[in-house]
């Protein structure tokens, strides 16, 4: 019997020894037998099957790299995108893997691809404005002719497994941005089926969402369990069983998402019901997470969040939006706090119906929170954005040191005592003059702040503001400010103000002190940043809008002194911050006096002497014209800085991954500049003189002139200068119709300038006049022309309209191919680089045409005549006699067509018109009609 047992047990590690020496014998042989056949189906998969660019460093055939898997590795792995990005990244690997099915590959003598293993890759999904990505590298069946499946390889995926990655998703359709750093994922499923289940199990060290350029998550670790069912016939994802963890918070996540032809379909649900505060709060940025550490939070909370609906951006047609958030018996306090902040209750809810911000609806039904016997409650609920309704009452009492504590705010000391008593119910529309029924006070008494980044607090911080509006309109608005004030630095500064009747504002405004704006910015700044500025004033106002607007200036009662120094002022209209050096302001009833005001602006420097009036009307409303009369002296003006919108250029970004450095894929660079904006609500004057000009690469020496900048149109009268060498007297109309769209009316007249240096260094020249390239001589030029610049402050050819006379004394017309063309279709040589003197040219510009006149002039005994038409993309329609010597009674027909490029010179007279284009567009008419622009 011990025997038979004994037999039995030899055998079955016999027979075990076999198969596991014959297992390991096939995992060897296996990749030597089918090696090359194994390598070349799938590079006939890859060319058949892939639209995107693939490249390797080598290939490796293993059983041993992801045991027991037979496959094939491919090292220093990149992937090419689909359309329209073919020449950008879509995955660079270490290595990426791809598992054969073994039982395909010696019974059916065939390649089946059905797992794939990525480590250390760089994942780059991009999808452009109009829904077209870079993922759809793959071909399926149904788009592959027969002829093109001579390959034996097909996918069939059962398992995809992706090992510290990086995933980047920019979508700019949804202007949706994920970076997934440290991503680890194990998909299984039937791949290969029309309808499949995909078991999912990924975990993220950091995951960054950003929506419309607002980061929501930063550096979240992520783990998720996931079930999704796809269905590849309808392009339909279903999440059915989903549940994810962002840091600590548990979230529940459903729902389905469907590809359509011209966009999505979607019905997400997240959902995190009774979980933790304190989990919710280590889901928030980073600097939370290190405030916890020192602070106990307890208490329930609730979050909600769904989109659903079509997202079409052809049809402009977006989902819904909805966020509720619940909390409930919270508390928050820190370690070295007396008491805490308790009863923490909030119910918020909010709505953004297609995602429209003027759909927008916002309701927290109540807010409330104690600290001690201090408290905050407050019921706010709006609907809307331009047009705003609002139903809203706020009461609190709160002890700011005593919160301050409480709460641990980091970097920041605060003191003093805030009240709060405000109700407000109504409709906010600033065009109709509406605004909500608003009673309300706000006290702060013995305030105090100070930070970490200044040794010094602003202290003894007092204000008493009060709000009332009986009728819901803005003539009866009441503001009183009474008194306000504070101490930095000790130097004590005040304000009181009284204002009512927001229609026909009337103020009464006192403010006295000093201050060190760079100093007080470091109080609430972070480190890195600056402001600087200097402000002493000793000022005071009281009037009306409709005494100064109606030129009852006896009635006004301002008065006082203003001392700027190195303030930075910013405007929309401006890209770069406008530095007032030193300047002091003189206040006399409606009047703002500049005594010495130095400024500059990038590169450009102002000095100025006048008047501003109708400032605190300008200041206090949106209606009033700020008036003025200047003196203007400027050493240098570089005009190209005060362009609307900055160039951009948003470079390519190191990527690292296990160590080492790729680059992501590069954003194009934007040049659009944008035109000058002269606001509209100026009326102001100035006797201009400036040493140096630069537009675009020009320059323009010892400016005279006179100008005005009224309703948004800046003109120049008589103005002087002096440009290549030659005297110019020009006036000039400027106006702006957009951003990226102005007009200008201007005439000049510059007698006796080189031509030569005028194609060098003047940029429109060059565009309205290529074919001077090579020519010489001394040229006049009495000119008229409007028009529209486009958004790089180039003129747009077709809106151009105009005319005027170019005198022409000794010119060598050198180069000019007309006239070498006509040289050689003549046989006269003389006519190749004809010598012009004392000719005058009269031309017409409109609709992309330049129409020539007929002029005469003397070369080598010949008298040619020309007249015709020229085009400003080079085309040519020009008709021209040869006059034969002695005295030119018989000449030569000629027409000559074709470009300034390439002329083509023909014997006749009959020529066809040029095409004219014309702009469709609002274009003002020349100075010479006696219009102004439009």
């Amino acid at each position: 019997m011990l025997n038979s047992i004994k037999s039995k047990v030899l055998k079955f590690f016999k027979i075990s020894g076999i198969i596991i020496v014959s297992i390991l014998f096939l995992m060897f042989i296996l990749p030597i037998l089918f090696p090359e056949k194994i390598s070349n189906e799938i590079k006939s998969f890859a060319n058949t099957k892939l639209t995107g660019e693939l490249d390797f460093k080598e290939a490796n055939l293993s059983f041993f790299n992801h045991f027991p898997s037979l496959t094939l590795t491919l090292t220093d792995f990149s992937l090419k995108g689909s359309a329209p990005y073919k020449k950008e990244s879509l995955v660079s690997a270490n290595e990426i893997a791809f598992g054969i099915n073994i039982k395909s590959l010696i019974f059916d003598k065939s390649v089946t691809i059905d797992k794939i293993f990525v480590s250390n890759a760089f994942i780059n999904v991009k999808v452009n404005e109009k829904g077209e990505a870079n993922y759809n590298v793959y071909i399926s069946d149904e788009h592959t002719s027969k002829k093109e499946t001579t390959s034996e390889t097909s996918l069939r995926l059962e398992k995809i497994d992706i090992e510290n990655s990086r995933l980047i998703y920019d979508d700019k359709s949804t202007k949706v941005v994920i970076d997934a750093k440290g991503l680890n994922y194990v998909g299984k499923g039937d791949l290969d089926l029309a309808v499949f289940d995909i078991y999912t199990e990924a975990e993220i060290d950091a995951f960054n969402l950003t929506y419309d350029g607002e980061q929501y998550l930063k550096n979240k670790k992520v783990k998720a369990d996931l079930i999704t069912k796809i269905n590849t016939n309808s392009f339909a994802l279903v999440f059915q069983e989903n549940n994810l963890k962002i840091n600590k918070l548990p979230v529940d996540f459903n729902g389905k998402f469907n590809f359509l032809s011209n966009g999505y379909n979607m019905d997400f649900s997240i959902k995190s019901e009774n979980s933790k505060l304190n989990d919710f709060f280590t889901a928030l940025p980073p600097q939370y997470i290190t405030w916890l550490e020192k602070t106990k939070v307890e208490g329930n909370t609730d979050l909600a969040l769904s989109l659903k609906g079509k997202y079409i951006e052809s049809t402009n047609q977006k989902p819904d939006l909805a966020f509720n958030m619940k909390i409930r018996k919270g508390v928050i306090n820190h370690s070295e706090a007396p008491f805490p902040v308790s009863n923490i209750f909030l119910n918020f809810d909010t709505k953004l119906p297609s995602l429209d911000t003027e759909k927008l609806k916002v309701t927290i039904d109540s807010i409330f929170f104690n600290v001690d016997k201090d408290y905050v409650k407050a019921i706010i609920k709006t609907e809307g954005m331009s047009t705003l309704k609002m139903d809203a009452r706020i009461n609190s009492k709160i002890d700011l040191a005593a919160m301050d504590k409480a709460l641990g705010i980091q970097n920041m000391d605060l003191k003093g005592v805030f009240t709060m008593d405000i109700k407000s119910k109504g409709i906010y529309d600033k065009k109709s003059g509406k605004i909500p029924v608003t009673e309300g006070t706000i006290s702060f008494k013995n305030g105090y702040v100070k930070s970490d980044y200044y040794p010094n607090p602003i202290q003894n911080i007092n204000v008493l503001a009060t709000i009332l509006d009986k009728k819901g309109s803005l003539d009866d608005l009441n503001i009183n400010i009474t008194p306000a004030s504070f101490e930095f630095e000790g130097n004590p500064f005040y304000v009181n103000a009284k204002l009512n009747n927001f229609e026909n504002i009337n103020y009464d405004i006192k403010a006295k002190g000093e201050l060190d704006i760079a100093k007080i910015y470091k109080v609430f700044s972070q480190k890195g940043l600056e402001l600087e500025g200097y402000i002493n004033a000793d000022v005071s106002f009281k009037g009306s809008q409709n005494d100064a607007m109606n030129g009852r200036y006896n009635k006004l009662q301002n008065s006082g002194t203003l001392k700027l120094r190195n303030i930075k002022t910013t405007s929309e209209y401006l890209p770069q911050p406008f530095i007032i050096k030193e300047g002091t302001f003189v206040f006399n009833q409606d009047k703002m006096k500049f005594n010495n005001f130095l400024a500059t602006y990038g590169q450009s420097d102002f000095k100025m002497n006048g008047y501003l009036q109708n400032v605190i009307d300008f200041v206090l409303t949106n209606k009033a014209i700020l008036k003025g009369n200047f003196t203007l002296h400027s050493n240098f003006i570089n005009v190209d800085e005060f362009m609307a919108n900055a160039t951009t250029e948003i470079p390519a970004t190191p990527v690292s991954v296990d160590g080492k450095e790729t680059k992501n894929a590069e954003v194009p660079i934007e040049t659009s500049t944008g035109v000058v904006v002269i606001p509209s609500n100026f009326d102001l004057q100035f006797n201009a003189t400036a040493n140096k000009i630069n537009f675009e690469g020009l320059a323009i020496d010892h400016l005279k002139g006179n100008m005005k900048i009224n309703q948004g149109k800046l003109e120049l009268k008589k103005s002087g200068f002096d440009l290549i060498g030659s005297n110019v007297l020009m006036d000039l109309v400027y106006g702006s119709q957009s951003t990226e769209k102005a007009f200008f009316d201007f005439k000049v007249n510059a007698k006796e300038f080189d031509i030569k240096r005028a194609y060098n260094e003047i940029k429109m020249f060059r565009e309205m006049a290529s074919a001077a390239e090579s020519a010489e001589g001394i040229v006049s030029l009495d000119y008229k022309v409007a028009g529209i610049l486009d958004g790089n402050m180039l003129p747009i050819y077709p809106s151009l309209t105009g005319g005027g006379t170019l005198s022409v004394k000794n010119v060598k017309m050198k180069g000019f191919k007309m006239f070498g063309t006509v040289s050689k279709k003549t046989g006269k040589e003389a006519m190749a680089n004809p010598d012009l003197s004392k000719v005058d040219i009269n031309t017409k510009i409109k609709n992309n045409i330049i129409t020539i006149e007929r002029f005469k002039f003397k070369v080598a005994g010949f008298r040619p005549r020309i007249e015709g038409q020229s085009s400003f993309d080079g085309k040519l329609n020009i008709k021209m006699r040869l006059g034969l010597p002695p005295f030119g009674l018989i000449g030569i027909p000629l027409k000559i067509t074709g470009t300034q490029d390439n002329p083509i010179v023909k014997m006749g007279k009959e020529t066809k018109d040029l095409e004219e284009t014309e702009y469709e567009g609002d274009v003002p008419q020349p100075l010479s009609a006696g219009s102004n622009p439009k």
